[in-house]
């Protein structure tokens, strides 16, 4: 039991996923009695015992299943009838998912990132707040939060992001969110939001796609938030945070600023050039390269601002 329960504590600290097997109730002869444990860890490998042979050996496929929907569930084994056993009991067991810690990356420690830092550590993300500024990424404004002075990019490039990572771009400064939307879309995070204006979303994508071809926004959320009518950076951080426990818990039903999925902006980017997809490093020179005017008031065609965030 100490060596599951050790196990485990390691695997949450950890940030990976993993699943949990408890025996909550058995009848007739059975190899374990009710409270026994197995944990199933990211390499394969268990921890602890639910009686070995052929219903071990079944509780381990259903914990797998897990990871393709982890949702926590009751199952039952009649070892005789299911599994061949000679002991022939009964046993229940509680199947539940050991999720990883959802990390949140916040690129830009200015006034909306301050409470939504806070707002997102409270429902549970691992914070990295991400800003060269020494006065505004400090331990006194991210309590609690791993703090990186350096700049988006550079952290970007060096990150291995993955399913567990959610990335906000709220920069001081258009340029820096363009490079540092444009180093995200190389990665393969669950999750990448921007805060700006609806207007803002547009001019930045049609930038990115002129210099690096079709884009893969399946994960971006552009403008970031549900649509709240937020203001205030706390209100701003109300509807950040909202959206990605929305996404967190499958909940669809809710409205979003998201302006990356119209059509209107499919057809801009294929205006611009994003044609054919491209697999270049964000900022490596390329030869034939268009690099865009460094004016982000530049004339594009858009359509008029809906509600949004700006920063």
């Amino acid at each position: 039991m100490r060596e599951v329960t050790e196990a485990l504590l390691d695997l949450l600290r950890s940030g990976r996923a993993g699943a949990l097997a408890t025996v909550v109730r058995v009848s007739g002869s059975t190899p374990q009695a009710a409270g026994a444990r197995l944990l199933l860890l990211p390499d394969g490998s268990t921890r602890g015992t639910v009686g070995g042979g052929a219903i071990e050996h079944a509780v381990i496929e259903a914990l797998r299943e897990l990871g393709e929907r982890p949702v926590a569930l009751l199952r039952s084994w009649d070892l005789g009838r299911d599994l061949g056993m000679c002991c022939g009991g009964r046993m229940e067991l509680f199947l539940e998912p050991i999720g990883a810690t959802p990390r949140l990356w916040l690129f830009g420690a200015g006034h909306v990132a301050q409470p939504t830092a806070r707002l997102a550590r409270s429902v549970g993300f691992e914070l990295v707040i991400v800003d060269e500024r020494e006065d505004w990424n400090t331990a006194e404004r991210f309590p609690e939060c791993r703090r990186e002075l350096s700049d988006a990019v550079s952290v970007l490039r060096g990150a291995l992001l993955g399913a567990r990572d959610w990335l906000l771009i709220a920069t001081h400064d258009h340029r820096l969110d363009e490079e540092a939307l444009r180093a995200a879309l190389q990665q393969t995070p669950h999750y990448v939001g921007l805060v700006g204006s609806r207007r803002k979303v547009y001019r930045l994508l049609q930038r990115i796609s002129a210099r690096d071809g079709a884009l893969d926004l399946r994960r971006v959320y552009a403008p970031v938030g549900l649509n709240l009518g937020a203001v205030s950076p706390e209100e701003i951080a109300v509807s950040i945070v909202s959206e990605m426990v929305a996404l967190r818990r499958g909940v669809t039903s809710l409205e979003h600023l998201r302006a990356v999925s119209e059509e209107r902006l499919a057809q801009l980017l294929a205006d611009a050039g994003g044609h054919e997809p491209s697999h270049r490093q964000p900022g490596d020179p390329s030869q034939g390269e268009r690099e865009p005017s460094d004016d982000l008031s530049e004339p594009t065609e858009l359509l008029p601002d809906a509600p949004s965030h700006t920063p």
